[in-house]
């Protein structure tokens, strides 16, 4: 038999319920992090008429960092940050990253500005087809690192971003 009072009781603990949910969510929606990733290579050469840029002895790990109010760093297998690319509704696929690619000769830094698309690992090499926005690609170059742009990740527990967080955390804490 339902009683009002037990009619109260129930109503109140679905209210609650849903007010933690709609809590969650919107915590979840603000635990979101714009992370930046360096690559390094020994080497790279530029295929002007195909638009690809080859990293050649890329580094095994991709290095990722976010700024304020988060402060995570940590690095990710190059390997996995391929598959990585396509992930999520704001993906690099979906909106390829800028690009500050950096060459050090000797002493002088050169600096191109590129769009990367399609990244594809072979071995130790990485090629990405490149739209250049600024500067002269030369056709070779040593000494590289690859500054990619944002990208928004969650910081969910089970992201890549919040295993990651957890690590970093744990590291600090030991």
């Amino acid at each position: 038999m339902t009683t009002r009072r037990n009619l109260l009781l129930t109503a109140s603990a679905f209210a609650a319920a849903v007010g933690s949910t709609k809590a969650k969510v919107a915590q979840a929606a603000d635990d979101m992090a714009d992370f930046l990733f360096v690559q390094t290579a020994d080497s790279m050469s530029y295929d002007k008429a195909t638009n690809k840029l080859t990293l050649v002895d890329v580094a095994t790990s991709t290095l990722f960092f976010t700024d304020r109010p988060e402060r995570l760093a940590g690095n990710m297998k190059t390997a996995a940050f391929i598959p990585f690319w396509s992930t999520g509704k704001d993906s690099f696929l979906s909106d390829p990253p800028n690009a500050d690619l950096s060459i050090l000769e000797g002493d002088q830094l050169k600096q191109f500005v590129v769009v990367l698309k399609d990244p594809q690992l072979n071995g130790g090499d990485l090629s990405y087809t490149v739209q250049v926005i600024d500067g002269d690609m030369p056709d070779k170059g040593s000494e590289i690192s690859v500054f990619i742009d944002i990208i928004g990740m969650p910081l969910t527990p089970l992201s890549y971003a919040g295993v990651a967080r957890r690590s970093f955390r744990r590291a600090a804490l030991y």
